[in-house]
């Protein structure tokens, strides 16, 4: 579990045009993560 503050990992995501994005992508730029639960589920 990442604290605040911690360094994310490396990774690479397909977005919504379904493009591989990968977070090394955005070096030295500050990126903000939204994660929400999809439409119609629990959570």
């Amino acid at each position: 579990m990442l604290q605040e503050g911690d360094q994310a990992p490396a990774f690479t995501l397909p977005n919504q045009d379904g493009e591989m994005v990968s977070l090394s992508d955005y070096a030295d730029q500050n990126v903000i993560f939204w994660f929400y639960p999809r439409a119609s589920t629990p959570g």
